[in-house]
């Protein structure tokens, strides 16, 4: 008799791939990796990187299995070293532009998102709107643009973003307030 996967909830499937059965870490993956690939596309803004950097939270997700607590939501945990692994890119971005004395991403290096929109002006349109959208993100300090794309592209509760985040609740409810604040009036100057 073989096990249904996809019935198991995430502590289930935790405890499966430490029992040794490959198949569990896949459905884990499986759930979750289109979730976490848009949270670190939108922390660093490129999708190439954000791949790279989506393979290695899960490389480090299997390798420390171990630590994650089968009570607290799995994807909060995700999230977590998601973000961590985006901070670690970030920093060396920084140290490799000193280097090399480069300047910061151009607008041409953002990947933009296909429109199926019915008219090429509409397209065109919602392309500019997404790269603005996108640069205005990008330029928010990390702490709110964490807990923005958290709460408003993720979806996650206050709560669940206070975990992953390891701060208050209120502190998110207060991060988010400033994010949209900030996100508005750099929006309305351009």
């Amino acid at each position: 008799m073989s096990l249904d996967l996809q019935a198991c909830s995430d502590g289930e499937l935790a405890t499966l791939t430490l029992a040794g059965r490959q198949a569990a870490f896949a459905e884990i993956m499986h759930r979750h990796q289109a979730a976490i690939f848009r949270l670190v596309r939108g922390l660093v803004g490129n999708a190439e990187d954000a791949l790279d950097l989506t393979q290695d939270c899960f490389v480090s997700a299997f390798s420390h299995l171990r630590k994650y607590d089968g009570a607290r939501p799995l994807r909060a945990w995700l999230s977590r070293i998601a973000i961590n692994k985006c901070r670690d890119w970030r920093r060396r971005q920084k140290v490799r532009q000193l280097f090399t004395f480069g300047s910061a991403a151009s607008d041409d290096e953002i990947e933009q998102v296909p429109d199926e929109a019915p008219s090429a002006h509409a397209n065109a349109d919602a392309k500019m709107q997404l790269k603005r959208m996108a640069a205005a993100i990008g330029a928010l300090p990390a702490s709110l643009r964490e807990v923005l794309l958290l709460r408003t592209v993720e979806g996650l509760n206050q709560s669940e973003a206070a975990t992953v985040l390891s701060i208050s609740g209120k502190a998110v409810e207060t991060r988010l307030y400033r994010a949209r604040a900030r996100l508005a009036e750099i929006l309305a100057e351009k």
